[in-house]
C-alpha cells in the first residue's frame, strides 16, 4: 500500500509539471490538442475533451505530455492526408494559435513552466508538512548503545563502551546519522583484501631482515623453507571526507589489492609466527599477506555530560561493533509562520543543494553510472520510508522528488524542456530560428539516448532489488 500511495505521489509531480506547461500555454492562446499522464506505452484510455484539448492516462504512469497544434503541410487538393489534416490538431500557419508564433518571451514562459510549477510545488509540500506536523528533519539523529550482542566478537564493550553512551564521533569525525557509524564500522573491518601501501613497505623490510638468506623478493620461495614473520600490526585508522560519509561521493579503497593467493596466504599466516613455503608465494605475496588486517576505531561517546574518547576497537569480519543502538530522529521545531516560512526555504535549500553536488559528483566520474537508480528504487524505497518513518518523511520525500524533476528537466539536454530552452537562446542570440527538420532529427537522437539510459536505470533498479541493495 506505501508503494502504490508512492506511485500516486510522482504522478501527481508528473501532473503538476504537465499543468505548468499547459497553463502558461493556454495564457498565451496557443491551442493543446493533447494532455497525457503517463507514456503512451501499452493500453491508453480517453478521459474527456476540453475546449481543444483531449485528456487521456496511459497504462505506464511514469511521465506525461503537452501536444500543442502542429502547422498544417502542403499538400495536392487530392491527397489522401487532407482528410486528416481537417483536425483540430492542425493549424494555417499563421495562426495566432500555433506555438512557433509565439515571441521567444512567451515561448521561454511556455517551456519552463513545468520547471518552475515543480520548484513552487516543492517548496509548497514542505511548507504544508512544516504547518501540519510542527516540525522538519534536520537530517541528523542521535545514535545511543542500548546493549552488546552475544554473537559479534568486536571489543568495544570490552574496551570501556557502556549502554546509554551517546555516540559523538568516530575517529575525530562527526557522527550525525546511523549510515556514517555503519559506514566506519564495514571499512575498518578485519580483512578488506586491499592492503596498504605503507604497511606493505613496512612488513617488506622486515621480512627481509627476519629471513636474510633469501635475496629475491621477487622470487617464488622453494617448497618446505621457513620464513620467519613480523608481528602482526595494524592499519591506519580509517579516514574519509565529509562528503563520503553523507553518501555523495563514493567510498573508494586505496592500497593494493590482494589476488586469490594472497587472500588465501593472509588466512593462513594470520597471527602466526612463521610459514612453511608451499614453493607459490614470493616474499612480496607474504608481505602484502600480512599487510591486511583491520584498521583501528577510536569512538567518542557522550556520558554523564562528559565526553569520553575510547580507543583501539577491533571490528572482526562481520563489519559490525557488536552494539544495539537506539536511534532517534533530530527535528527543527516549525510552530509560529516566521519558523514555516523561514525553515521551509532553508530545508528545501539545502537539500537542493546536496542534490546538485551529487549531480555534480555523477557528472565529474566520482559517483558510478552503476549507482544511478530511478523510479522503480524511488517507489521501493518511498514506499519504505512511509512505513518507517511515517508519512511526513514520505511527503518530504515526494518534494525533494519535484525539486529533482525540475533540475533534471532543465538540463540543456535536446528532448528536455532545457534543450528546449537552449535552441531559444540560441534563436535569440543569433536571430534566426534553427532549422526545424534539423531539431527535430537532433531531438529525437537525444530522446533515443534518454530512452535507454532510463532502460539501463530500471535494470539498476531491478539488479539492486534482487540482491537486497535497498
Amino acid at each position: 500500500m506505501n508503494q502504490l500511495i508512492m506511485i500516486l505521489l510522482i504522478s501527481i509531480l508528473v501532473l503538476v509539471h504537465e499543468a505548468g506547461h499547459f497553463v502558461a500555454a493556454r495564457i498565451f492562446n496557443v491551442r493543446v490538442t493533447r494532455f497525457g499522464i503517463g507514456m503512451p506505452i501499452g493500453p491508453s484510455w480517453r478521459l474527456f475533451k476540453w475546449k481543444n484539448t483531449v485528456f487521456y492516462i496511459h497504462a505506464f504512469l511514469f511521465g506525461g505530455y503537452v501536444s500543442f497544434a502542429e502547422p498544417k503541410p502542403e499538400i495536392n487538393e487530392n491527397d489522401d492526408k487532407k482528410q486528416e489534416l481537417d483536425d483540430e490538431e492542425y493549424l494555417d500557419k499563421d495562426s495566432p494559435e500555433l506555438y512557433e508564433n509565439k515571441t521567444i518571451g512567451q515561448k521561454l514562459i511556455i517551456v519552463t513552466a513545468g520547471v518552475i510549477m515543480n520548484v513552487v510545488f516543492a517548496i509548497f509540500l514542505v511548507m504544508m508538512c512544516a504547518l501540519i506536523f510542527h516540525k522538519l528533519p534536520s537530517n541528523s539523529q542521535n545514535i545511543y548503545v542500548a546493549s552488546f550482542s552475544d554473537k559479534v566478537t568486536s571489543n568495544a564493550q570490552a574496551r570501556g563502551i557502556l549502554p546509554k553512551d551517546k555516540i559523538l564521533s568516530v575517529n575525530n569525525q562527526k557522527i550525525n546519522t546511523l549510515y556514517q557509524l555503519s559506514f566506519f564500522a564495514q571499512n575498518s573491518k578485519l580483512f578488506d583484501n586491499y592492503a596498504q601501501e605503507s604497511l606493505y613497505s613496512e612488513n617488506l623490510k622486515e621480512l627481509k631482515k627476519l629471513n636474510s638468506k633469501i635475496k629475491n623478493e621477487n622470487e617464488i620461495i622453494p617448497q618446505n623453507i621457513k620464513i620467519n614473520l613480523p608481528k602482526t600490526k595494524t592499519e591506519n585508522p580509517l579516514n574519509v571526507n565529509e562528503n563520503v560519509l553523507k553518501g555523495l561521493e563514493k567510498y573508494k579503497k586505496d592500497g593494493i589489492e590482494l589476488n586469490k593467493t594472497q587472500i588465501e596466504l593472509r588466512n593462513e599466516i594470520y597471527k602466526q609466527k612463521d610459514y612453511v613455503s608451499k614453493g607459490n608465494v614470493t616474499l612480496k605475496d607474504i608481505a602484502l599477506s600480512l599487510s591486511d588486517t583491520y584498521k583501528p576505531v577510536s569512538i567518542k561517546v557522550l556520558r554523564n555530560n562528559k565526553e569520553i574518547e575510547i580507543k583501539n576497537i577491533f571490528v572482526d569480519k562481520s563489519g559490525l561493533f557488536g552494539m544495539l543502538l537506539n536511534v532517534e530522529e533530530v527535528y527543527t521545531q516549525t510552530k509560529t509562520p516566521k519558523q514555516i516560512v523561514l525553515k521551509s526555504l532553508d530545508y528545501t535549500y539545502s537539500t537542493t543543494a546536496m542534490m546538485l553536488f551529487g549531480l555534480w559528483q555523477l557528472l565529474s566520474g566520482k559517483v558510478s553510472a552503476a549507482d544511478m537508480h530511478g523510479v522503480i528504487a524511488v517507489v521501493k524505497v518511498g514506499g519504505d520510508i512511509i512505513a518507517s518513518k511515517g508519512f511526513l518523511n514520505g511527503i518530504l520525500l515526494t518534494a525533494m522528488i519535484s525539486m529533482n524533476l525540475a533540475i533534471m528537466n532543465i538540463l540543456p539536454i535536446p528532448a528536455l524542456d532545457g534543450g528546449h530552452v537552449m535552441f531559444l537562446i540560441i534563436e535569440k542570440v543569433t536571430g534566426k530560428k534553427p532549422d526545424r527538420e534539423l531539431s527535430e532529427k537532433i531531438t529525437n537522437f537525444f530522446f533515443f539516448l534518454l530512452i535507454i539510459l532510463m532502460v539501463s536505470i530500471c535494470y539498476n533498479d531491478i539488479f539492486a532489488l534482487v540482491t537486497r541493495k535497498f
